[in-house]
């Protein structure tokens, strides 16, 4: 397909994004319950007219069965989520180790170090049944910001959101006190941070991509 076909996509992705968000700032819950379901199939059409590994589209379209799932307020539906998002932190996982860089020992202490912490904090006001497996999540979603980190500050970033997307939930089911229209800002930064990881793994293939096919156009219009 052509590039405008990802750019249109693109764009429905960024309109459909803007529709939850706001819908979440105004209240108006039928908005985000019509907008959630259509980010991550949208995102994941973006990324796969642009030549996106399978792993990607399925870290995105497990993130879109974990978006339908928590769209509950049972527990087994909030299991399930987090299960479904566990298995595209290891899609993202088998990613990142096709196409990241060499490994850095400091943001190896660093990220463990926030995991402890997080666990640590977490623990006591988790309901027992859930303790282990946040505390298994957490550790697949901190290698994964780890990961992400290997491509270069984009895909960093995008890493970082998702952590920061994901302690904001969990903070809210260990009853720890919210902050306004805490909604807004879970689905913020977790819009944010599939987009950034998306850019930051099709970037670096493209940017790979280039020189192979402007040396095919040199040789073709070489005497």
């Amino acid at each position: 397909m052509s590039p405008r076909t990802a750019r249109v996509l693109l764009v429905c992705f960024a309109l459909t994004a803007a529709v939850d968000l706001l819908s979440l700032l105004a209240g108006f819950d039928p908005g985000h319950r019509i907008a959630k379901p259509l980010l991550m199939p949208l995102l994941a059409a973006h990324a796969g007219v642009r030549g996106a590994p399978r792993p990607l589209l399925a870290a995105l379209l497990l993130g879109w069965c974990g978006d339908l799932a928590l769209m509950s307020d049972a527990d087994p539906a909030f299991l399930v989520g987090m299960a479904s998002f566990a298995a595209g932190h290891v899609c993202y996982l088998v990613v990142f180790r096709r196409t990241a860089r060499v490994r850095d020992a400091r943001l190896v202490l660093a990220y463990a170090t926030v995991l402890v912490a997080l666990v640590v904090l977490l623990w006591p006001g988790l309901p027992a049944g859930l303790r282990v497996p946040v505390a298994a999540y957490s550790l697949l979603l901190t290698a994964m910001a780890y990961g992400a980190t290997r491509l270069g500050p984009v895909a960093a970033l995008g890493g970082a959101l998702f952590m920061l997307s994901d302690t904001l939930i969990a903070t809210g089911v260990a009853d720890w006190p919210q902050l306004p229209k805490a909604a807004f800002w879970i689905m913020l930064t977790y819009i944010a941070a599939q987009f950034l990881l998306v850019r930051g793994v099709l970037d670096p293939l493209g940017a790979r991509r280039v020189p192979v096919a402007a040396y095919g156009e040199m040789r073709s219009t070489t005497p």
